[in-house]
C-alpha cells in the first residue's frame, strides 16, 4: 500500500489534508508563516473579519485555566477593507485554501461582507460566526435561535456561491437543531464548536477577571464536550462537519474523525506548539499507515457505525445517566 490519502473536500474546497487552523488562533497567517510553510496545511481559517475595524475588548483578554484558556478578545480586527487590501493578496500566494471567518451584527452586514469577498482572489470559502450578537434580536446571538441561523445562512447563501461553513456555538439548548437549520439554509458544512462560555474570578481584587465577566473557554478542557457535540451534529446532518475543540494531537483528531468529523481545526493547540498542525498531519498519516487504512475518509463516522441503535446511544449520552 502506498502513502495513505489524506485529502478531503469541504464544499468546493479540496484540501490536501484534513487539518485547518481555527479562527482567532492563527491571525492572518503572518506570524506562523515565519515559522513554517503554511502551504502544508489543509486550509487556513482567518481571524474574524467585520465590516468596520474593531479595537476589541479592554485587557485582560486571556486567562489561563487548568487545561485551557479563557479569552475575551472582542473580535479585534482591521476591518473588511484592510483585509481585502493587505491580507488577502498575501494569503492568495501561500498555496493553501483560505477560508475567511466573517462576523456581523445584522444579516445585512454578513451579506455585505460575503458579497465584497466574492471577487477577492484566494478566498475560497466563508465561515459564518453565528455566535455574534444579533442587534435586531435584543443582542442575543444568532446561534441561540435555529430560525435566526437559517435566516442568516440562507441570506448569505444567496449573496455568494463560495463554500459556506457555519460555525456553531455550543452555548445553545439543541446544537443539532442549529446544525439542521444551517444545512436547510444552504450551508456546505458546519464547524463544531466555538468556545464554551466560562468565567474566572480574581481572588486578589475580588472581582471577575474580565470586564465583560464571561469569556470563551477553549483548549483540552473542552475536548470531551466538543466531541459529544460533533457526534450529535454528525448524526443530524448530511453535510460535512469540521471538528473543533481541544485538538492538540493526532489522536485527538482521530477521535473527532471517528465521531463523524470530516476535517478538524486546531486552535489553542497552536499556542501550545506553533507547529501543532504539522505534527497532527504527520501523526494522522502514521496512524493510517500503522493500521493499513487507505484514506482518512475511511475513518469518518466509524465509531457511529460501531454503535448499535445509534439514536439510543446518543440519547443515553445526553442523559448522563448510569445504571
Amino acid at each position: 500500500m502506498g502513502s495513505p490519502d489524506l485529502s478531503v473536500s469541504i464544499g468546493a474546497i479540496r484540501m490536501k489534508n484534513p487539518v485547518m487552523t481555527a479562527s482567532g488562533t492563527f491571525g492572518f497567517g503572518r506570524e506562523y508563516g515565519r515559522i513554517f510553510d503554511i502551504s502544508a496545511l489543509g486550509a487556513v481559517v482567518t481571524k474574524g473579519v467585520t465590516l468596520e475595524p474593531r479595537a476589541g475588548n479592554p485587557p485582560p483578554r486571556l486567562w489561563e485555566v487548568p487545561c485551557g484558556i479563557l479569552n475575551s478578545i472582542g473580535l479585534q480586527n482591521p476591518g473588511l477593507e484592510a483585509f481585502i487590501r493587505d491580507e488577502a493578496p498575501r494569503l492568495a500566494g501561500c498555496g493553501v485554501p483560505v477560508i475567511a471567518n466573517i462576523s456581523g451584527d445584522t444579516t445585512a452586514e454578513f451579506c455585505e461582507i460575503a458579497s465584497r469577498l466574492e471577487e477577492v482572489p484566494g478566498v475560497e470559502g466563508l465561515e459564518i460566526n453565528v455566535s455574534c450578537p444579533n442587534i435586531h434580536a435584543g443582542g442575543q446571538p444568532f446561534a441561540s435561535d435555529p430560525e435566526s441561523v437559517y435566516r442568516v445562512t440562507s441570506s448569505v447563501r444567496r449573496a455568494t456561491p463560495k463554500t459556506l461553513i457555519v460555525k456553531l456555538s455550543p452555548n445553545v439548548a439543541n446544537i443539532a437543531a442549529t446544525a439542521r437549520a444551517a444545512e436547510m439554509g444552504g450551508a456546505d458544512a458546519v464547524s463544531c464548536v466555538n468556545t464554551y462560555l466560562g468565567m474566572a474570578t480574581d481572588t486578589v481584587r475580588m472581582r471577575p477577571v474580565f470586564p465583560r465577566v464571561f469569556a470563551g473557554l477553549s483548549g483540552p478542557a473542552i475536548k470531551p464536550l466538543a466531541l459529544r457535540a460533533v457526534w450529535e451534529v454528525a448524526a443530524a446532518v448530511g453535510i460535512p462537519v469540521v471538528g473543533i475543540g481541544g485538538i492538540c494531537s493526532a489522536r485527538d483528531a482521530v477521535e473527532f474523525f471517528l465521531a463523524g468529523a470530516r476535517a478538524v481545526a486546531v486552535g489553542t493547540g497552536n499556542f501550545i506548539s506553533p507547529t501543532a498542525c504539522l505534527e497532527i498531519v504527520a501523526g494522522i498519516r502514521s496512524y493510517l499507515e500503522e493500521r493499513g487504512i487507505r484514506a482518512v475518509a475511511d475513518l469518518v463516522g466509524r465509531a457511529q457505525g460501531a454503535v448499535s441503535g445509534n439514536a439510543g446511544g446518543a440519547g443515553q449520552a445526553r442523559s448522563g445517566c448510569t445504571q
